[in-house]
């Protein structure tokens, strides 16, 4: 067989391969209507079914899937297929063809968050989505603006550029690794309030030890108060199910390319209705725009392709169902994390309650230097995680398996970890 035949087949067969994978996904699904979540979390036969409607590198073990992750096939063939349609002809198709379907996206969207339809903006990332409201809100001089020292860096950036062109406080609180209970999360913002306290910045659940909030409990304290909330749920979408009616905030801002698998560069911004035109657009929109929450969008020629294969990551998170995968997740941080915390020296610091934890796990082992070890992890393992450091507080590993992770790239991480943390320290 040549060259150009050999390719064709293998590509026919791979084609084949694909669609059969996608149909035993399907198959898998229809099999556990019914069963309990946290026994499907448990079922290898059903994830190893969802694993194959993936096309990931074996060949690495990617416990980051916090920071992105990958999306299903079929989420990436929608994207291409859009991708290739817009190219055709670019000004004819992205605007008549395939921008109306992001009408489709945010109907979606607010159907899945539990909210009106004209409340939710589609963005690139929970970043701008959080930025929007950040550069937006109306503040004065001395106006000032709670939030924690373990919120994404990003957003205490963006709250301290306010501080220095506008003169706004910004009061970052500390708390414990991990916390005492939700009561305590609650009570520190309260407790941390003064008369001019105009803002509350909460992330849903921490980038860094997977901390969940007691959102709903802080913004109505806040509301009552007259002080506004803003959420950020950049890791929270998807991971574990819930709706606005659960949280009650005034803003959310989220990415769509971590949990609910959508494509790269999409994410998403919540506003309550009435006050949308409250909030100034990062970029410049028309007066007629002020209370349309399309005023958010207004960000010159961007693809169509990524936003509108939105819609079939929504698909495919919805066919598992948002409870079987938080199930799986906590399933799959539990079978690491309880045979690590008995080791010596080891300190596992995200909580072990299911109402203040689910994907993420964070894992200290004294005396080891985490930037130190992840790189070892890699380079020796091809083991990719993430090393977090809060100066003077904690250091370790944040941990962010995802749907497609195999027990035995679990197992392989617990293995790896067990023989470096007994022999003290990270071989040469």
């Amino acid at each position: 067989m040549d060259r150009r035949r050999f390719l064709g087949t293998t590509a026919s067969l791979l084609t084949a391969f694909q669609a059969n994978s996608l149909a035993k996904a399907q198959n898998a699904i229809a099999s556990v209507n019914g069963r309990p979540a946290d026994t499907v979390a448990r079922d290898e036969d059903f994830w190893f079914n969802i694993r194959h409607a993936f096309t990931v590198d074996r060949n690495m073990i990617n416990l980051n899937n916090g920071g992105v992750s990958p999306a299903p096939k079929i989420v990436m063939d929608t994207e291409e297929r859009y991708l290739e349609m817009e190219n055709l002809s670019p000004s004819y198709y992205m605007w008549n063809v395939l921008d109306p379907g992001v009408e489709t996206v945010r109907r979606r969207l607010a159907r899945m968050f539990g909210v009106d339809t004209e409340e939710i903006a589609i963005t690139r990332n929970a970043s701008e989505a959080n930025e929007i409201i950040q550069l937006g809100m109306r503040l004065k001089p001395g106006d000032e603006v709670i939030t924690t020292n373990q919120d994404y860096p990003r957003m205490i950036t963006t709250w301290q550029q306010r501080e220095r062109r506008d003169g706004i406080k910004l009061k970052q609180l500390t708390f414990p690794v991990p916390p005492p209970s939700m009561d305590y999360l609650a009570k520190m913002y309260e407790d941390a309030i003064g008369p001019k306290t105009k803002v509350i910045h909460i992330c849903h659940i921490t980038n860094r030890t997977g901390q969940i909030f007691p959102v709903k409990r802080i913004c109505q304290m806040a509301r009552a108060r007259g002080i506004e909330t803003i959420v950020d749920g950049a890791h929270a979408f998807a991971q574990f199910p819930f709706t606005h009616a659960d949280l009650d905030c005034d803003y959310y801002g989220t990415s769509l390319h971590k949990w609910v698998l959508a494509p790269i560069g999409t994410g998403m911004l919540y506003v309550r209705k009435d006050k949308i035109r409250t909030i100034w657009p990062m970029m410049a929109a028309p007066d007629s725009m002020q209370e349309n929450i399309r005023k958010f969008e207004e960000i010159g020629t961007h693809p169509a392709s990524q936003r509108n294969a939105i819609t079939e990551a929504i698909n495919f998170h919805e066919s598992i169902g948002g409870e079987r995968k938080a199930e799986r997740f906590r399933y799959l941080r539990k079978r690491w994390s309880n045979q690590l915390r008995e080791l010596p020296g080891v300190k596992i610091l995200n909580s072990e309650d299911p109402e203040q934890s689910c994907a993420i796990g964070f894992v200290s082992v004294d005396k080891i230097d985490a930037p130190q070890l992840a790189k070892h992890l890699w380079d020796k393992y091809r083991i990719w995680t993430v090393a977090i450091v809060t100066p003077g507080e904690y250091q370790g590993l944040r941990i962010t398996p995802n749907v497609y992770t195999t027990l035995e790239e679990i197992d392989t991480f617990t293995e790896v970890m067990t023989k470096i943390i007994k022999n003290g320290s990270i071989p040469s």
